[in-house]
């Protein structure tokens, strides 16, 4: 086996492992990790994803059972389903106060605390190499990519306001974008990097 074999076999063995530790963490506070990443979701979705088909293709579960967790977390008090004032076809998911503030002790937040030790150099090039991991395994499972807006292709700067600053909004939907939009997760992200065979 040469070494960039047993590199790419470790790699897929930490990533494993890492991941099993990731869920094992997220068995606290009466929730599974499915409904802990329901709750991040959420939180950090744009106003187009926060709905449970978005959710559902987030999670990469079904319907039903992603509805099952909604469910869940709803008796809870976790969340809820609020009808969308342009469509009332669509129901958005908001996050209560409860949950918010259990959040703030969400149990990843143990993994971005040890990324933090390793250093800013170090984490910059995780989140290069595994962004490109993710981008190219969804590709080729035929998966949602979900990503911010500032990094979409179609995200668009093209105006400026009075003030002569650029003005952001949407090439898909063509409405404008908040700052606090940029950094949120959206369920029509298309990435602007072409995959590298």
């Amino acid at each position: 086996m040469s070494a960039t074999d047993r590199t790419s076999q470790r790699v897929a063995e930490l990533i494993d492992r890492l991941s099993r530790l990731t869920r094992e963490l997220q068995y606290v506070d009466g929730l599974n990790p499915a409904q802990w990443e329901a709750l991040r979701f959420i939180s950090r979705a744009n106003r187009y994803s926060r709905t449970p088909s978005a959710l559902a293709e987030f999670l990469g579960t079904t319907k039903g059972t992603t509805s099952q967790t909604l469910i869940a977390l709803e008796n809870r008090g976790f969340i809820r389903r609020v009808r969308d004032t342009n469509d009332r076809r669509v129901i958005n998911l908001e996050l209560t106060d409860q949950a918010t503030d259990l959040l703030c002790g969400d149990p990843v937040l143990k993994i971005e605390n040890m990324v933090d030790q390793l250093g800013p150099e170090t984490g910059a090039t995780l989140v290069r190499g595994l962004s490109r991991l993710l981008r190219d395994m969804q590709r080729e499972v035929g998966a949602k990519e979900f990503g911010m807006c500032e990094l979409c292709c179609q995200f668009q700067c093209s105006e400026t306001d009075a003030r002569g600053q650029g003005v952001q909004h949407c090439g898909l939907t063509g409405e404008r974008m908040s700052e606090s939009d940029l950094n949120r997760i959206c369920v029509n992200f298309k990435s602007t990097e072409a995959k590298v065979s």
